[in-house]
């Protein structure tokens, strides 16, 4: 039984204003006999209350943003020292703002809000495809660093000759999964070839693997039997230390066949543990691939990294154009795509989901 004028959402009970804009917590689960007695429900119940309280406050501050807004409109209108332009400035920041909130309520998977683990391979076209492999691996590292997103490279084989031939890294912040599950599938690029003296075109592609990052609070129960853990000296960028030792690890679940492996750090010890977070990662999407069709969709593209099973195109030569074939939203300001501006592209697709 709830208060008057008050609502419950997630197990706890939050209380209205007269206007129904403040909103605070009278009493949570927390306090409730048995809360406790399974943690993993009630860390998620925790998880849902924190992000329902997330979103309360973002509307409390747009409101309170408009009202200072209209406050600086009614100032102009007697007498504008400026009051006007910056209220037309922090208007348009706000509708941002509030664009955002729109899209979020596109997030009703529960695994949307965490973090994520992206895994990018180069296709067919030989030193071409593993060239584009890196510049997709910048436009995503871009992207993160646009959103203010962290992002760690947790293993990377560079290519023979240039680019890379796979690479696994994490990205975290609010809602990465989310986002960056509308980029599973192949992409393929067409453009003059750097590398082919002749300045012929060429085509090149590249696969994209999304996973949520596996809560702490989720337990996925790996026999050490199942697990085959080599370790050897780490390649590439890293440091003359790293390359000195057997620091990089590299992890087999036999029963599966999935293979995780991390070198970016000096240490086994971490290398292991991130490895064993990308494998849990796996692990994690593949039951819920088993329990649902739903992972199938979100990578129905992704099947042979070659012509016709594109989900999006990047075309350099003869014209400059970024189109999606899922959604048909397309760019002509290529480079500013390739440099991580791929919001547009995220946005139709989970709206059209």
């Amino acid at each position: 039984m709830t208060k008057k004028g008050a609502w419950r959402a997630c197990g706890v009970i939050f209380d209205l204003d007269d206007k129904g804009k403040r909103v605070k917590e009278i009493e949570g689960k927390e306090g409730v006999p048995g809360f406790w007695d399974d943690p993993q429900k009630a860390q998620e119940l925790l998880r849902e209350k924190a992000g329902l309280l997330r979103v309360i406050d973002s509307w409390k501050g747009l409101t309170k943003e408009l009202e200072e807004i209209e406050i600086l409109l009614e100032i102009a209108e007697v007498e504008d020292g400026g009051e006007a332009a910056e209220a037309r400035e922090r208007l348009a920041e706000t509708e941002k703002k509030l664009k955002a909130l729109e899209l979020e309520r596109m997030f009703a998977d529960k695994d949307d809000p965490r973090n994520v683990i992206v895994n990018i391979n180069a296709g067919a076209g030989g030193t071409e495809a593993q060239d584009w492999a890196e510049m997709l691996l910048r436009m995503y590292l871009r992207w993160a660093e646009r959103r203010g997103f962290s992002a760690e490279i947790a293993d990377i084989l560079a290519g023979e000759e240039a680019g890379i031939k796979s690479v696994t890294f994490l990205v975290r912040g609010a809602y990465a999964y989310g986002n960056l599950k509308a980029e599973a599938g192949v992409h393929r690029l067409v453009r003059i070839s750097p590398f082919d003296a002749g300045k012929r075109r060429h085509t090149s592609f590249a696969s994209v693997f999304v996973y949520p990052e596996t809560p702490d609070d989720v337990v996925i129960d790996i026999d050490e039997t199942d697990l085959r853990i080599d370790t050897y000296r780490s390649g590439g960028a890293g440091g003359q230390h790293v390359n000195k030792t057997d620091s990089a690890v590299r992890i087999t679940h036999l029963p599966t066949g999935i293979v995780a492996q991390c070198q970016n750090e000096r240490s086994q010890h971490k290398n292991k543990a991130t490895a064993l977070k990308i494998l849990k990662a796996r692990l994690y999407d593949l039951e819920m691939h088993k329990r649902a069709e739903k992972m199938e969709e979100i990578h129905k593209g992704k099947k042979d990294i070659a012509w016709g099973s594109q989900i999006r195109s990047y075309t350099l030569h003869p014209y400059r154009l970024v189109k999606d074939h899922r959604t048909g939203v397309e760019r002509g300001d290529a480079e500013t795509v390739l440099d991580g501006d791929i919001d547009r592209f995220i946005e139709s697709y989970l709206m059209n989901q």
